[in-house]
């Protein structure tokens, strides 16, 4: 209010003023909140985007809050309701104190403009953040000191930016609870509407999701487990589907809003793309193969294949042709330089899911070069929690298991397995382990001369044949326990377990 005094004095005596102001539209924010006191609708235009902390003039901001909570309790926000909470109000003492209210619904806009205002308090709020973050960079790289790299200071502004783009402001800070309630409230809502009961993205899997309720937004979770047990191929599984779902949702008509399906991005620091998308292209060929010999990727690179499975891959490669599945498999790559890559996809493509595989090849800052492996796993878990918390998205890490699985007798992995498990424990929202028991027990064939003890190994075998083990080491939103899943070797597929009272009879 003092601003527009301010100017019209400065208007009255022909001077100009010597400053530059930030940019704002008192008016447009008097108009939308005279239009909102009229007619409470009024706001439903504009509550999707529209903050209080976005108007220029505080007091305004704080009306805008009031009107929001009262609608919230379904009661009418007009100037007589608002009146009793603003007579104290020193910021409304210059301008009449509470019958500012009156004058503001008497200055009111129609409600048929009440969103295009909106948007121009939304520009000029994001146009001043703006200014905030450029005059930060400057004033940071003349003062920074001799230790912070100059990389530091771009990944600091890229994130401020980042957040401005995808949030309308360049500093979330403190929110109040009845704003993180609502949040909270629209996630069950969601998950309650839903036909598969999940508030995360689906895993494609039905015993996991029920288990985990999918994969949630913001978490961190690490997916462990030794080599051979399907580590990748879990993860790869889980991508795909994600992805698939996010795909055929849109061509069902499905508001993407809901959509248990998303963008994925799957980091490949140990397989190249081409490797991780053959293996994907056989998996999926295979659903369209009927054929006795399973086509497997290795077959696919050699180009061993008959005219129906070369025509089975042909049907599964246009069949995917849409699937928002990105693959990165740039090696020794950063923490800061994937924090960049998932900003610029999830400011792109609407990113929704992150896949590492696997952390312990990411690179830290480097700053004490290689000499503390543990420190630099430390920062690395920390950037990938504050990757999953920023971009509001779940991050599925890939992780090795300590050496130390293979010396007991039981090889179930736990949660003390984990290398350097200090910080991948304690960071994690979540840790799963994949565990295939057949794998150990092929190792432990008898000689063909015992008999007995052979029988005895073949039904073993049998038993556990294309089955495996997801357990659930730690999870913040639920219980640990373990989930049984298939697995077929042969294309390296994750699928649900059917329960052996819903198999066909078996007759010999």
């Amino acid at each position: 209010m003092e601003n527009i005094q301010v100017s019209d004095a400065a208007n009255d005596s022909g001077d100009q003023l010597n400053y530059r102001q930030p940019p704002h539209n008192l008016e447009a924010e008097q108009a939308i909140l005279g239009a909102i006191l009229v007619n409470n609708e009024a706001a439903q235009k504009v509550q999707g985007f529209l903050l209080p902390e976005h108007f220029y003039e505080p007091v305004h901001g704080r009306i805008y809050e009031s009107v929001l909570k009262l609608m919230d309790k379904n009661q009418i926000a007009d100037p007589v309701k608002l009146k009793p909470y603003f007579e104290s109000d020193e910021a409304l003492v210059d301008v009449g104190g509470a019958q500012y209210l009156v004058r503001l619904a008497a200055s009111a806009a129609t409600i048929i403009n009440t969103e295009d205002y909106g948007r121009t308090i939304y520009d000029l709020a994001t146009r001043r953040s703006l200014i905030q973050i450029g005059e930060e960079m400057v004033n940071d790289a003349y003062d920074a000191p001799i230790d912070i790299e100059a990389s530091e200071q771009i990944a600091d502004a890229e994130k401020q930016l980042f957040d401005l783009a995808e949030l309308g402001q360049a500093d979330s800070g403190a929110q109040t609870f009845s704003r993180a309630l609502k949040t909270a409230v629209e996630s069950i809502e969601s998950a309650y509407k839903d036909p598969d009961s999940l508030s995360g993205v689906t895993t494609g899997l039905t015993k996991l999701n029920e288990q985990i309720g999918g994969l949630h937004k913001s978490d961190l979770m690490i997916l462990a487990g030794r080599p051979a047990m399907g580590k990748t191929a879990l993860a790869t599984n889980i991508a795909f589907n994600a992805a698939k779902r996010w795909a055929d949702d849109i061509v069902a008509g499905v508001d993407m809003e809901r959509s248990k399906g998303s963008v994925v991005c799957f980091f490949s620091l140990e397989m190249s793309a081409d490797q991780l998308a053959a293996r994907i292209l056989s998996d999926r060929a295979n659903l369209h193969y009927q054929g006795a010999d399973p086509i497997q990727s290795h077959a696919m690179r050699q180009g061993k294949l008959s005219e129906d499975q070369f025509q089975a891959i042909a049907r599964a490669a246009i069949e995917m042709e849409d699937v928002p599945l990105f693959i990165d498999d740039t090696p020794a790559l950063s923490i800061a330089g994937l924090r960049t890559r998932a900003r610029r996809l999830k400011r792109q493509h609407k990113l929704g899911l992150v896949v590492v595989d696997y952390l312990q090849l990411l690179r830290g800052s480097a700053k004490g070069g290689n000499e503390n492996r543990v420190q630099e796993i430390s920062e690395i878990t920390r950037g990938l929690k504050g990757l999953a918390k920023e971009l509001h998205v779940p991050v599925l890490a890939l992780s090795q298991l300590s050496r130390q699985v293979e010396q007991r007798e039981n090889k179930r992995p736990m949660l003390s397995d984990l290398r350097e498990s200090g910080s991948i424990e304690q960071d994690a929202d979540m840790v799963m382990f994949v565990f295939r028991e057949e794998y150990y027990k092929e190792k432990d064939e008898p000689s063909m001369s015992e008999a007995d003890k052979h029988a005895l190994w073949q039904a073993e075998m049998a038993e556990l044949y294309g089955k495996a083990e997801v357990i659930i080491g730690k999870q913040r939103h639920g219980p640990v326990g373990t989930v049984r899943l298939g697995f077929k070797k042969e294309v390296t597929r994750f699928t649900d377990l059917i329960d052996e009272d819903h198999l066909p009879d078996q007759h010999f």
